[in-house]
């Protein structure tokens, strides 16, 4: 018999993460463990790591010219975010590795200008920046977690629930310390 252990897929089944939209992100720290900074006053205040993240984030645009900003936290052990996924402005050309999306090929799902290929060269980002302070360090767990938002309403409710995030730290999950 094969033991090897199969993950959980992530992704929603079928869809296209290259198509246009919003998606809210969450990404943890490995273990949980509390890189970025503390939670002051309800407001983070960034270290030098929450600070790396912060000029990564700032930063996507620049390697993935259909990737829109929108709302973001960092947290002291994940970050929060909202990336917009925008092909309106892209030509279609071989700079994206391949010019036609095809079912077909499931491996496209980690194309340049997928959300997937968006968060692991923010991942891999970070990593590079924090390792030239300490080399062994292992910032990220694997993978992250994504919801497509659908509705104006939802995209409102997510907004206000990143902004509110450092607020509502004492009681997060990913709060090792909560209650």
């Amino acid at each position: 018999m094969n033991d090897i252990k199969h993950r959980k897929q992530n992704r929603l089944n079928g869809f296209n993460y290259s198509s246009n939209g919003y998606y809210f992100v969450t990404i943890c720290t490995k273990d949980r463990e509390e890189y970025f900074g503390n939670i002051i006053n309800n407001g983070m205040v960034l270290n030098k790591y929450g600070e790396i993240v912060k000029q990564c984030w700032l930063e996507i645009p620049k390697h993935f010219p259909n990737i829109e900003l929108d709302e973001f936290q960092i947290m002291p052990n994940h970050v929060h975010m909202i990336i917009i996924i925008n092909n309106i402005n892209l030509s279609v050309g071989n700079k994206y590795f391949c010019s036609l999306h095809n079912d077909n090929m499931p491996w496209q799902t980690k194309l340049s200008g997928s959300l997937s290929s968006v968060i692991r060269g923010f991942k891999i980002g970070v990593t590079k920046k924090c390792r030239m302070n300490n080399k062994n360090i292992v910032i990220w767990q694997k993978s992250f977690y994504d919801h497509i938002i659908r509705t104006e309403y939802s995209l409102y409710f997510i907004r206000q629930y990143i902004k509110d995030n450092p607020m509502n730290w004492e009681t997060d999950r990913n709060n090792l310390n909560s209650i």
